[in-house]
């Protein structure tokens, strides 16, 4: 983990400043501000990069594409109000959609093969989304949907991207946008290196809040994210190296964290793992999970580190949870984790589950491999259902799980485990018993 802090550095950047406001931007949160934002993007970039300066004030805009050697700067009450109208955020761009690639609409703020990028400052980025604007497209009627409208499960829609992949179709070709009902991820930095997102607010996201994919030297820094929309996870990066992600809070309608590594065919097409995750002295609230690998993880997860975080809610279902099945395959290896405190969960501390939704038609031929899973310092005041829920297969179990002064109370079962092969607790107390194997 020492290696890897001393390999990722945040970009600089040159000392002078664009402010978005002499290019004509206009702080009324009714003025489409997107071509301002641009010109000062590029007019930056060509100067050899500085700071876009957001000064404080409401500032509507459709896309932002970030170029290379540019921070974008929000000052403390700046707050960016997203375009909630799909057809502002054409032309359609190369990204990805729970770990398939494709031509959708462009996310909210996109970097596409840029160096030294950043997004910083103490404003916020608002996506705008809710029960009326891009969330009622997942299709279920917590968040909005109706009998009748669109949705991303139309066989039209999610349904035809992952077949087109498993086909093989390439890239350019899987064109969807107007009419397929696909939400855009928020900050998305793609084939990017040396980003830095740092001190701002995120809230009301279509989708994915920030999503790293096959970048490397990422450094999300003081973060603030409330979004509990469908699909909402706070940061996933994919198929990324050298991620470091620390002082954030996430407050999610999703997993907090989500390292990702692409979806069955098209992970195994890229054939790119994520490695070398640090996550540091985080609160994660509301979520799925707290800190999650998988369930797109085709290409395999290695070397992820979490450390000095506090997780509690009880809308928190998992702290730490790995899911894949025979379709996604792969291997998931290194997961440490120490210094944790956990208030409340609902089902386990520890979730390491190959059967992930395997009732959806999940079920394939590339048995996956989960391996060397270590908490160590971990004090959890309620415990949930379980403080282990793991289950492998008899060919291919979970291997090296160990729990090393760990302490866990109020917890129903102290573990429910199938084909887990080396499990280990050292000074462990589980509702108030030691126990040492």
């Amino acid at each position: 983990m020492q290696k890897i802090l001393k390999e990722v550095a945040p970009p600089t950047f040159k000392k002078q400043t664009f402010n978005i406001v002499k290019f004509g931007a206009k702080a009324d949160g009714i003025t489409d501000n997107t071509n301002f934002f641009k010109k000062a993007i590029q007019e930056c970039s060509k100067s050899g990069g500085g700071t876009v300066l957001v000064p404080k004030g409401k500032y509507k805009s459709s896309a932002i594409h970030l170029e290379d050697n540019v921070n974008l700067h929000l000052e403390e009450g700046a707050e960016i109000l997203f375009s909630t109208n799909p057809k502002d955020y054409y032309p359609l761009v190369h990204t990805s959609f729970e770990g398939t690639e494709y031509m959708n609409y462009s996310p909210l703020v996109y970097a596409y093969k840029k160096k030294n990028v950043a997004v910083t400052g103490k404003g916020t980025l608002n996506g705008q989304a809710n029960s009326e604007n891009w969330w009622p497209w997942c299709g279920s009627e917590r968040y909005g949907w109706k009998k009748g409208n669109p949705s991303q499960s139309d066989p039209l829609n999610r349904e035809r991207l992952v077949d087109m992949a498993e086909k093989n179709v390439p890239v350019e070709e899987r064109i969807f946008g107007e009419g397929h009902y696909l939400r855009p991820n928020f900050l998305e930095f793609f084939e990017c290196t040396n980003v830095l997102i740092q001190n701002i607010t995120i809230i009301n996201s279509p989708f994915w809040e920030i999503h790293p994919i096959k970048s490397k030297n990422i450094i999300v820094d003081g973060v603030t994210i409330n979004s509990h929309g469908p699909n909402n996870d706070g940061c996933d990066p994919e198929y990324s190296k050298n991620v470091i992600i620390k002082n954030c809070t996430f407050n999610t309608g999703d997993d907090c964290i989500a390292i990702k590594s692409g979806r069955d065919a098209d992970g195994r097409r890229v054939a790119m793992k994520s490695e070398n995750i640090i996550v540091q002295n985080c609160t994660m609230f509301d979520g799925h999970g707290g800190v999650t690998i998988g369930s797109e993880i085709s290409g395999g997860v290695s070397n992820v580190y979490v450390e000095n975080c506090i997780m509690s809610s009880p809308n928190l279902d998992v702290a730490i949870r790995l899911k894949t099945n025979s379709r996604r395959g792969a291997l998931i290896e290194n997961f440490y984790v120490r210094n944790i405190e956990i208030g409340q969960v609902k089902e386990a501390v520890l979730k390491a589950d190959m059967f992930y939704n395997v009732h959806g038609n999940q079920n394939g031929d590339f048995i996956p491999r989960i391996e060397n899973i270590y908490l160590e310092n971990v004090k959890v005041k309620n415990g949930g259902k379980y403080s282990i829920l793991a289950k492998g297969y008899k060919e291919s179990p979970v291997k090296n799980i160990t729990f090393k002064n760990v302490t866990i109370e109020k917890v129903d079962q102290p573990y429910a485990i199938e084909n887990v092969e080396n499990l280990k607790f050292i000074e462990t107390h589980i509702n108030g018993k030691l126990i040492n194997n």
